[in-house]
């Protein structure tokens, strides 16, 4: 497939998956950054995320795995003018990660109108990190290492499958993934949220996270206070949130673009934060495989 045809059909994708939340989608800028991950985008993994906050619908955002060969993201985009330059130490954390650990691939998530989000490095589900090490990386935030006790007593040592930076905001997250039943049991989500410094969830988010496969935390980068717990749920059923949620999410995942074979595929997620609790939620586009796949439960 030409560049022309990938960006023409990607282009379209992004306006229709877009228009499904009344949200504006540029082809003009949207072309710049399908046309420099280009040899990217021909294979990866793509998942459309709807941007929000507190239910409220904010952006589409348009995720993709980008392949180590392509040099680290976030330096590409710099490069092509997708994002601005920022000069924080940041910037070293996922050089850091790549040259000390077997790397699966990088991933991208780009805003259809905020531009730039985040970069992503993606450990294989068969090869997911353990926290010491990753804790010792000489550019990780030390709330890593603050937390590694309080998370290995929660049985999540030995399951991180990617590391998250958001530049722009100086957040970052770590996502683990392969939970088991007994992980997201009532009582033992109760406790991992108490022994965090987490607000208590709501029977409503208990029942939600009950069925989760993988969890994953924000947080700021020069604090160890937990910004954000998000517990997430692959699925093709598109009614698995609560009822009483924005209906333009049940329709989007009815709804979305996507090329594969079989049911569209869903990720939707339970966020926990200290003044709200709330849902998100993401549909995949293309090519699915669990070499990319941060929220598949690992085999």
């Amino acid at each position: 497939m030409s560049a022309t045809a990938t960006t023409d059909v990607l282009n379209a994708a992004v306006q229709e998956a877009a228009a499904l939340l009344g949200l504006p989608a540029s082809r003009a800028r949207m072309e710049p950054v399908l046309t420099t991950y280009h040899d990217a985008l021909t294979s990866s993994p793509i998942v459309w995320n709807i941007v929000n906050s507190g239910g409220a619908i904010k952006d589409l955002s348009f995720d993709f795995a980008s392949p180590t060969s392509l040099g680290e993201p976030y330096t590409l985009a710099v490069a092509h003018g997708l994002a601005e330059d920022v000069d924080h130490r940041i910037r070293a954390l996922l050089p850091d990660i790549q040259a000390r650990f077997q790397v699966q691939s990088y991933g991208v998530d780009y805003g259809v109108n905020g531009g730039f989000n985040k970069a992503y490095v993606c450990f294989p589900i068969g090869a997911l990190q353990h926290l010491a090490p990753l804790a010792q990386v000489p550019s990780m935030p030390p709330a890593l290492a603050e937390h590694t006790a309080a998370f290995t007593a929660h049985g999540l040592d030995g399951k991180v499958s990617a590391i998250a930076v958001d530049y722009a905001h100086r957040t970052w997250n770590v996502y683990f993934n392969g939970l088991s039943d007994a992980h997201v049991q009532r009582n033992a989500v109760t406790a991992l949220l108490r022994d965090l410094a987490l607000p208590a969830a709501g029977e409503q988010m208990l029942d939600f996270i009950s069925a989760s496969q993988a969890v994953y935390f924000t947080f700021g980068w020069d604090s160890a206070k937990i910004e954000r717990i998000s517990f997430s749920v692959r699925t093709t059923d598109p009614t698995v949130l609560p009822a009483g949620i924005d209906p333009a999410f049940e329709t989007f995942a009815r709804n979305a673009p996507y090329t594969y074979p079989g049911d569209r595929t869903l990720v939707f997620a339970g966020a926990i934060t200290a003044s709200e609790e709330y849902y998100k939620l993401a549909a995949y586009y293309q090519s699915i495989t669990s070499a990319h796949d941060r929220f598949r439960a690992a085999n």
